[in-house]
């Protein structure tokens, strides 16, 4: 009778278009308990289970014959070996049979393969191997895909010298060649050389291609040349001669770049433009309103609007509304989105995961964070470090400090070396229960496996003493961190200031914090100080927090490309998605939208 009364109306339920979707996937909710708070938890041990979709299906190969077979075989064998080894040559050289040359369609092949799964060293090498080979034509197009790899590759001091032996062989510049030198310049962080190439296309040619316009405003708005590139796109947006205007990749670059100075309203203005210019709106555009927006109802608004726009969400949407959902401590509403995700065949990636784990652990959810967990394994996605932090997290968060303990032994279990995040996470745990011995237990623990502390785990330890009320181990804590150049942050301050009690200590403390003789007025220290920092342990490491994973495809090498020759296109790869672009800028915001060039100068098969 509790389930049908349940299955009337679903505990997932929530006020956002997605309430009219099937986000059970018709699971049972195996139980719904109301605990002491009255809050509704839902511990649906069918939950994420897996569709038909991310079962493994193994493709059935059709060959033209034996020969074809065994010699499809052994080249992927060979970018096996390539790619467990990291190098090219001396595995292509085991290939030659005598002094036969290779063929010319395995080179082409595995040159394709690397530039597809933007493996640039690995091309870069390649393509230096065969300038030495006298059995090699090497061809301007061969220059040209060089330089690319080299500007990918951020080696500015290599395209320059590539570019030098090509205009002393007669090579005239090109603007494949240009833009390729100019991406180097900027990946290498040499923005002012970058601009300045790009300003001598604009005046003594070649002329600059969309690409090249896509590419300098990539670099400046990384390099945080904000003025510049928005006078580069402004000029192109007015410019009436030029024969092309901003197309959809530029406008995406611009409102990223807004996004990342914090001008929230000029991005929302530059989104309207691109409609009203008729630029065409994707799920990239969508994405990148999504990814600023703090209030899930907005984000969910967002996502509503998107749909209707007839734009199918990618993993990239669904896992900034669960995100949205989990900061707002709306865990129901997190998995029926991602519910929802695996109902639309939309695989979900590591850090798909990762955020439905976040949105469990923030609340202490341990149940169902361990379900998360043990469906992550099931879909074969392997947890990384960060889902075994957000775990032990969870357990924080749950005050179970024996269970945080456990995940914490499994970490090294498994393989994994615990950094400073996850020994910070439990210190967090202990320094809330008010534990002092166990939170330097962990601090001693943490220093003899060689793990540097940062400015949190100061501030940690400065907080258990102040919950402890010990102004003097508080005042020895914070000289600490000044002496190991970390700046002492607010929190720090305040846990000082509040602890002082008598005149000596509040003009000691008031000496440390810089305030000199002014005394500021600070409330008596409780865990208030602690509210605005409460997640900010899961969020120290830059490494352990990106959003999203690339996707399934970079990391196999499927099957053989053939190709007699190639030719470079403007279009580019859509998929290209290096792990360089967009990291994100601090802990707590993330960066969800690759604005890569796109062109990646195609071998075309």
């Amino acid at each position: 009778m509790e389930a049908a009364a349940i299955g009337s109306q679903s505990p997932l339920s929530f006020p956002s278009s997605l309430c009219k979707a099937k986000v059970a996937s018709g699971l049972p909710i195996c139980n719904v308990k109301i605990n002491g708070n009255r809050r509704l938890e839902v511990v649906c041990h069918g939950m994420l289970a897996t569709r038909k979709f991310m079962q493994r299906k193994k493709k059935e190969e059709v060959f033209k014959d034996a020969a074809d077979e065994a010699e499809q075989k052994n080249w992927r064998r060979m970018m096996r070996e390539i790619e467990e080894t990291g190098s090219a040559v001396s595995i292509l050289k085991t290939q030659r049979s005598g002094k036969e040359p290779l063929p010319r369609d395995v080179i082409l092949g595995t040159l394709v393969r690397f530039k597809q799964l933007k493996k640039w060293n690995i091309v870069s090498e390649i393509l230096e191997w065969l300038r030495t080979q006298h059995w090699w034509d090497f061809t301007q197009m061969d220059f040209l895909m060089l330089v690319t790899a080299y500007g990918k590759l951020g080696d500015f001091s290599r395209a320059e010298r590539v570019l030098k032996y090509m205009n002393k062989k007669g090579y005239q510049p090109s603007v494949i060649s240009q833009t390729g030198l100019m991406e180097a310049y900027g990946r290498g962080k040499q923005y002012r050389k970058a601009e300045a190439v790009f300003r001598r296309m604009q005046t003594s040619g070649p002329e600059p291609s969309p690409v090249t316009y896509q590419i300098i405003l990539k670099s400046l708005v990384e390099g945080d040349k904000y003025k510049e590139a928005e006078a580069i796109f402004e000029d192109l947006l007015n410019e009436k001669r030029a024969s092309f205007k901003p197309d959809q990749k530029m406008f995406h670059m611009m409102i990223y770049m807004y996004k990342k100075s914090g001008d929230y309203a000029q991005a929302r203005k530059l989104f309207a433009q691109m409609s009203e210019r008729g630029i065409p709106l994707s799920t990239v555009t969508f994405n990148s309103l999504m990814s600023f927006e703090t209030d899930y109802k907005e984000v969910s608004s967002i996502y509503d609007q998107m749909q209707r726009a007839g734009l199918k969400p990618d993993v990239v949407s669904y896992s900034l509304l669960i995100k949205a959902y989990g900061k707002a401590r709306r865990e129901e509403e997190a998995l029926a989105v991602f519910e929802e995700m695996l109902d639309a065949g939309v695989r979900p990636t590591r850090k798909s995961y990762n955020i439905l784990l976040d949105a469990f652990a923030i609340s202490g959810l341990v149940d169902e964070a361990n379900t998360v967990f043990r469906a992550m394994r099931r879909h074969r996605v392997e947890p990384d470090l960060c889902s075994y932090t957000t775990m032990v997290l969870a357990y924080v968060n749950a005050s179970d400090m024996n269970g945080a303990e456990k995940f914490f032994r499994r970490i090294k279990e498994d393989g994994l070396k615990p950094n400073v995040v996850v020994y910070g996470t439990l210190m967090k745990g202990y320094s809330k229960l008010n534990n002092v011995e166990k939170v330097m237990r962990v601090y001693e623990r943490m220093r003899i496996q060689g793990v540097e502390p940062n400015q949190t785990i100061y501030t940690t330890i400065m907080d258990v003493h102040g919950r402890n009320s010990d102004f003097g181990n508080a005042v020895i804590w914070f000289k600490e961190m000044e002496a190991r150049g970390y700046p002492p942050d607010q929190k720090a301050k305040n846990i000082l200031l509040s602890l002082a009690k008598t005149p000596e200590e509040q003009e000691e403390a008031n000496e440390l914090v810089g305030n000199g003789a002014i005394q500021l007025e600070v409330k008596p220290y409780s865990e208030e100080v602690d509210d605005a920092d409460e997640h900010e342990i899961t969020q120290t490491d830059s490494g352990n927090h990106r959003l999203l994973d690339d996707t399934p495809a970079r990391n196999h090498v499927n099957g053989r490309i053939s190709a007699g020759n190639y030719a470079f296109d403007e279009d580019g790869d859509e998929d290209d998605d290096d792990d360089d672009d967009y990291e994100e800028e601090d802990g707590e915001e993330f960066n969800f939208v690759s604005f890569k060039d796109k062109r990646e100068l195609n071998f075309a098969s």
